[in-house]
């Protein structure tokens, strides 16, 4: 039979059998060289179809279910997961279900398996796509879900399962002229400031990318920067930079500006994206801990549980379980105390992380507020364009989250505080 889709469903099961089985992020395994065989159409075939089956598991789980008296080897269940997500979308049956059989029947382990994957299939396309629309929203593993809703609430945390399961929009940071880049784009400005495009395709072939016009971050990674307001002729420290859209924030600002990077290279992204923009900054890749000096401000987004980004990782929620979460907590307490040190008398700190959990955001800056005398949170920092006063949180720091925005098409989880250091 013909091999067509064949590659890209291979490759979309072995991405689930890393994240779910090894416990791996998708940008690792790709990162690591898992498409790279495929030609581009391939490759972005199976990415898509192990992102979408990842954002629709709870569903795909419920309908397999229904003919499976116990679970098969993980390969063979993801194989069966993404034959259940395509069949569901409408895609036709037999060559969901014939890639399918093929796929399992050459696998060394499995193929007396192939049986198995066709009559689950060939049931769940009988009935799938019609029980599909009738299921909830997809649920996020318990791990997650119990301590957010803890946090704010079991409304809250459904609006964000909505939001993590909707498409998610590209949202782009113009360089300069926001009315110009949304009109070349079609875009919607959104009230912070940012470019929403619903349907974009290919970035690169987008109108101002070549020219450097705008740059990719989501509306709610944008805040920060925002918050921070570096002054032209300021020595500002942009501390975790990579990927560089908050470096290029400041940088337009006309300050001056150096951006540190643990990882070579994301700090070669981070430059890339410089030289597209045309804007300038000093890059320099070192441990945060390694950095000296005296800077008028600092913006320290850092590394957290990335739980704020599920829109766009759907993969992290089934790859981790929360148990490094811990280290990273304390990590973010030290990167912070150092910053500090860091600081000019007067000067300006924000703090950031994509978390949704508190104790990577406002129990971060309590604590910090207790460990510093003469530390204190600028409120009035958060009185940007756009902001809502509700989002303000009983600290002073900012708690940006999924369900919010649901008129625009939702953003990021976001926590963002500004702190001043007295001089």
């Amino acid at each position: 039979m013909s091999d067509i889709g064949i590659p890209a469903r291979r490759s979309a099961i072995y991405l689930l059998d890393q994240i779910m089985g090894e416990g791996k992020l998708m940008s690792e395994v790709i990162g690591a060289g898992a498409l790279d065989r495929l030609d581009p159409a391939d490759r972005a075939r199976a990415q898509r179809l192990a992102t979408e089956t990842l954002r629709s598991m709870e569903r795909v789980d419920r309908l397999l279910q229904r003919h499976l008296q116990k679970y098969p080897a993980t390969t063979v269940r993801n194989a069966l997961r993404i034959g259940t997500y395509e069949l569901c979308q409408g895609e036709a049956a037999h060559g969901v279900v014939n890639a399918m059989v093929t796929i399992i029947s050459k696998h060394k382990r499995y193929g007396h398996l192939k049986g198995l994957v066709n009559a689950v299939l060939r049931k769940v396309a009988d009935k799938g796509p019609e029980q599909w629309p009738t299921l909830r929203t997809p649920r996020l593993p318990s791990w997650l879900r119990k301590p957010l809703v803890q946090a704010w609430g079991p409304e809250a945390v459904g609006g964000m399962e909505t939001a993590f399961f909707a498409q998610t929009p590209l949202d782009l940071t113009p360089k300069s002229d926001v009315e110009a880049v949304a009109k070349a784009t079609g875009g919607t400005v959104l009230p912070t400031g940012s470019v929403r495009l619903v349907d974009a395709g290919q970035v690169s072939t987008l109108p101002g990318f070549t020219q450097g016009d705008w740059w990719v971050q989501d509306a709610a990674a944008a805040v920060p920067a925002r918050v921070l307001n570096a002054q032209s002729g300021e020595a500002v420290l942009d501390l975790c930079a990579a990927p560089g859209g908050k470096t290029m924030q400041l940088a337009a600002s006309g300050a001056t500006v150096t951006a540190v990077d643990i990882s070579a290279g994301r700090m070669e992204r981070v430059k890339q994206n410089l030289i597209r923009t045309g804007l300038h900054a000093t890059t320099e890749v070192a441990d945060v801990f390694d950095i000296t000096g005296q800077y008028d401000a600092i913006l320290l987004d850092a590394p957290c549980s990335a739980t704020g980004t599920i829109r766009r990782h759907p993969d992290l929620p089934f790859a981790k379980d929360g148990s490094e979460f811990g280290a990273l907590i304390e990590l973010q307490g030290r990167m912070l105390d150092h910053a500090l040190t860091l600081l000019k008398p007067g000067g300006r700190l924000v703090f950031c992380t994509c978390s949704l959990l508190p104790d990577e955001g406002e129990v971060q800056i309590e604590e910090a507020l207790e460990r510093h005398p003469g530390l204190q949170v600028d409120r009035a920092a958060l009185d940007r364009p756009g902001i809502d006063p509700a989002w303000i949180t009983e600290e002073g720091g900012l708690r940006l989250r999924p369900d919010l925005w649901a008129e625009h098409g939702h953003m990021d989880g976001f926590y963002v505080a500004s702190l001043r250091k007295s001089a």
